[in-house]
């Protein structure tokens, strides 16, 4: 068991602990140099060199082989045909290029073998001796043969590569899969995880996936597109961090926000051309270019609401209810709360807003429908634990069992102490039990969810994706109080803005922090003036 509020570390390879990228590189560079070169003789078209950082570093690096084939080509202007992953290097296909490109490398690397930095294999050596899990996750299908030309293959845990993507699905980065993958085959969940990676693509993954840490590694004069692509760090050899800068990071609390006013300004129309997000450098105050228009995420409870005694009791106030719907009026607003969203809908009752509820597993609103496919056949096991939960700890005085469709809550609010333990118990037998649920633990109460890579976070990029629009045409406000809406803050995180509710300060993935309901209408309410 680690001693640290981080359980493991999963690493790229390709330029973060193996030296083979300039491998990789030269290689691609042959193979389309080549290419271009028939196509200006075959079809008359000017020949345009492949260059390392207008062509490798934003189509190719990081991506698996023939989707960065396919991103070069796209361009160009140029579209082939995909092909099959057995085509031969000499068939005109986006595979075929690939496998030319492979068979490249694979003949350097033969010649000249894999070299490693000193400074990542003695990080690792550090993590391990000091209780981390480390895993290894990377868009290569020449992963176990590099590890091994290397020496290294038993350094790490678990190896998430293109072979074993192919094998189970999974897809490449920029989304997050394969490092989520690595997490959970050694254990672990990537709230409490860290990936390092030294590709644009790889960053954005890390982000995606939800990881509590994304540790950039600018080896190619690439730290401002590290920092703009998802990295919370960045250094340019992994000898200058260690194990104790990490866990500072895992212990970061956000900023008053009305004390920042300064900055958060920018974020408003007609303020100015900047904003700073201190989640986009929060050491160096770095800017992004501010936005056109303005999507506020807003959780219920706790937020909009303060919290209760008792779910039922949680109604916003009239003047609330006003506020927000003025905000509405002038900006996209989306309720993504943990309750069923029939029944925050029913709470909200605002026409022409967007409702996520069950923590975004049930989306509608603005032309929009989803339920997340995968979470249907769980009902029936949410069913069977709502009735075990109601047999064993229903008649323990002040235990609250929400039932949900996608999930269940039990809240402890009004329970004595001396039975929270137990109930307590009784949550953590049930997870044990089902593989396909997960616990979460909020403001006394214990949250049963699907276990399944879908969380609040991941809502909205769905939503966000589903309206067409674009993080760099918008300014994306999240709000939240509670431990689910961490998966929302970490998706926010460089692209957005998040803000914690919450009255005293607290460790947290937001950027801002506001006291209470009250001080969140007093947000909308300088949004709305300003509009």
């Amino acid at each position: 068991m680690s001693k640290y509020s981080f359980d493991s570390v999963i690493f790229d390879l390709d330029g973060v602990i193996t030296q083979t990228a300039r491998f990789h590189a030269g290689a691609w560079k042959a193979t389309f140099d080549e290419y271009m070169r028939m196509r200006e003789k075959r079809d008359k078209e000017p020949f345009r060199e492949f260059t390392h950082d207008g062509d490798y570093l934003p189509y190719v690096d990081g991506k698996p082989r023939y989707k960065g084939v396919k991103s070069f080509l796209e361009s160009r202007g140029i579209n082939i045909p995909f092909g099959d992953p057995s085509d031969p290097p000499d068939k005109e296909t986006a595979c075929g290029l690939g496998n030319r490109k492979n068979a490249m490398f694979n003949e350097v690397l033969r010649k000249e073998g894999a070299d490693v930095y000193s400074s990542s294999i003695e990080l690792i050596k550090v993590l391990r001796e000091s209780g981390i899990r480390v895993g290894l996750a990377s868009s290569s299908k020449n992963c176990k043969t590099i590890l091994e030309s290397a020496g290294i293959e038993e350094l790490f845990e678990t190896r998430v590569d293109g072979v074993v993507s192919v094998e189970m699905g999974l897809k490449g980065k920029p989304e997050g899969d394969i490092f989520v993958t690595a997490a959970h085959n050694i254990g672990t969940i990537p709230p409490n995880s860290v990936v390092v990676e030294d590709a644009t693509s790889g960053v954005q993954a890390g982000r995606n996936g939800g990881f509590g840490l994304v540790l950039g590694v600018a080896r190619k004069n690439n730290e401002t597109e590290l920092l703009e692509n998802g990295a919370d760090i960045v250094v340019t050899d992994l000898a200058d961090i260690d194990i104790e800068q990490i866990e500072e990071w895992f212990h970061k609390k956000p900023k008053d926000l009305f004390k920042s006013w300064d900055k958060v300004e920018q974020l408003l129309p007609g303020k100015g051309k900047v904003i700073i997000n201190p989640c986009y450098n929060r050491s160096a105050g770095s800017a992004l270019f501010s936005r056109k228009k303005l999507l506020f995420f807003l959780d219920y409870d706790g937020t909009l609401t303060p919290i209760v005694e008792r779910p039922e009791l949680a109604v916003m106030s009239t003047e609330m209810r006003d506020v927000v719907k003025e905000l509405s009026e002038k900006h996209i607003v989306a309720i993504v709360s943990g309750r069923m969203r029939e029944d925050v809908q029913k709470l909200v009752a605002i026409d022409g807003l967007l409702y996520a509820g069950s923590h975004g597993f049930d989306i509608m609103g603005s032309g929009l429908s989803l339920v997340e496919p995968r979470v249907r056949e769980i009902i029936p096991v949410v069913s069977e634990v709502i009735e075990y939960l109601k047999k064993e700890i229903g008649n323990i005085s002040g235990a609250l069992i929400e039932e949900k469709k996608f999930s269940v809550a039990v809240h402890y609010r009004l329970v004595d102490q001396e039975y929270i333990p137990e109930i307590k118990n009784v949550v953590n037998d049930i997870i044990k039990k089902h593989n396909k649920l997960r616990l979460m633990s909020g403001k006394k109460v214990f949250e049963i969810l699907p276990n399944i890579d879908w969380d609040k976070g991941k809502a909205i990029r769905w939503i966000m994706d589903a309206l067409k629009i674009s993080w760099s045409e918008a300014s994306v406000i999240y709000i939240g109080d509670d431990v689910t809406d961490e998966d929302a803050f970490r998706a926010l995180r460089t692209r957005g803005t998040a803000i914690l509710v919450a009255d005293k300060a607290k460790e947290s993935t937001a950027d801002f922090q506001l006291s209470s309901p009250d001080e969140v209408k007093k947000l909308f309410e300088k949004v709305i003036s300003s509009s």
